[in-house]
This record gives C-alpha cells, structure tokens and sequence, in this order.
C-alpha cells in the first residue's frame, strides 16, 4: 500500500515539475520510459525482487525531474531527494535511485562519469530513457526540442562534432538538430546495457538510418 501511495504522489511530482516543459520531455515522455523500464526488468529477472521493481520505476518516473535543460530556479535541483526524503524512502534504497538518475544522462557517460554498472536497475532505466530517443519516436523528439530552441534544422555546411567532451556537448553553439542523430542518437543503440534494451534498439536504429537517407536524398532535390 506504502509502495503505490508513493508511486501516485511520484505521479503527481511528474505532472507539476514537467508541466511547462515541451513535449520533447513531458509527462507522456516519462510514462513511456516507466512503461518501457518495467517490461525490460521483467525480461532481465528483476520482476521476482519487489524492491528492485520499485526502485526501477520510481527512479523512471523521477529521472527527468531536475533536467538541466528545463531547471528554471536552483530548488528544482533537489526536488527529487526532497520527495524521496519526505516519502521515507529507505536511505539504501534512496542512494540506488539517485545514483541510477544521477548518472544515466549521455553527458555523464562522455565524462566518464556515473556509471554505476554495479545496480541491475541502471542498465534497465538508462535503457529504456535511450529508447525513447530513437526510433519513430525519437525522431519526433528530437524535432520538437530542436524546434524549442531554435535550432538550426540542417546545415551541410556545419559537420557533426566527433569525440564530443561532456562540456562540449552542453555547449549550444553550432548545433544543428539533424546533427544531433549523428552525434548522439546513432550511438544509443552501441550504448544499450541490457540484452533486452539491445533488441528493441535494433529496429528503432535501422528506421533512423533510413529516416536520414531519405531526409538527405529530399534535402538535396533528389527525392
């Protein structure tokens, strides 16, 4: 009973800290992930261990909340430990969850940082946050958060960036959506650290490639 009440008020944390971000990173962005975290744990034998359930899908619903991209006032920062703290999460658990949110961003893992590949769960909700990033799905994202920023759509003449630093891509200058599959979205499916999340990653991978061929082939006038 405990475990559902927190999971409704996580919920509802969702549906107030995200309510004025885009819809690259909203609600519906989250329930996917949580949705997607689930049945990879259940496919990876997790579902027979409860708390590892639970630690699985609230640290999927809580994972965006605290986004650098969205922070609009330095509290939100703490609003996941916060919720947690008030909850009365137990301190073991609560360290699981905000290792696992803490380190799972494409930015830790190109400073080499917060991999915490000992926790079963990290693999299974960094996993699913990356499948929602490619694929139909995906591509929509990436179309609408570039749309947020006003970026660039596509610049031939701005090449993709290769052995990206941390601090480099953070950095917004010079960043086109287009070269953001390159730089980013091409290299999830390499990146997947469940054998499920390897799979699914497969056909959501191949439709993004032929989603650039023909963007390519239209953008220069042969399609």
């Amino acid at each position: 009973m405990a475990a559902a009440m927190t999971r409704k008020k996580a919920e509802e944390l969702v549906e107030k800290a995200m309510k004025g971000n885009d819809s690259s990173h909203d609600a519906s962005h989250v329930w996917r992930v949580r949705d997607l975290a689930l049945s990879i744990a259940r496919d990876e034998g997790l579902s027979s261990n409860s708390e590892s359930m639970e630690i699985v899908e609230l640290a999927a619903l809580l994972h965006d909340i605290g986004d650098y991209k969205y922070i609009r006032d330095p509290s939100e920062a703490r609003l996941v430990e916060n919720f947690l703290d008030e909850e009365g999460i137990e301190e073991t658990k609560k360290m699981k969850i905000l290792a696992i949110i803490n380190g799972m961003g494409f930015k830790d893992e190109l400073a080499g940082l917060g991999l915490c590949e000992s926790l079963p769960e990290f693999g299974v909700v960094q996993d699913a946050d990356r499948l929602d990033a490619i694929g139909a799905i995906g591509i929509a994202r990436c179309f609408t958060f570039g749309g947020s920023r006003n970026r660039v759509l596509h610049d031939p003449e701005i090449k993709p960036r290769t052995e990206l630093t941390k601090k480099q891509y953070i950095k917004k200058e010079e960043q086109t959506t287009i070269n953001h599959f390159h730089e980013k979205l091409l290299k999830m499916k390499k990146l997947m650290k469940t054998e499920a999340g390897k799979r699914m990653a497969e056909k959501k991978h191949k439709f993004m490639e032929e989603f650039l061929q023909e963007f390519y082939e239209e953008w220069d006038g042969k399609a």
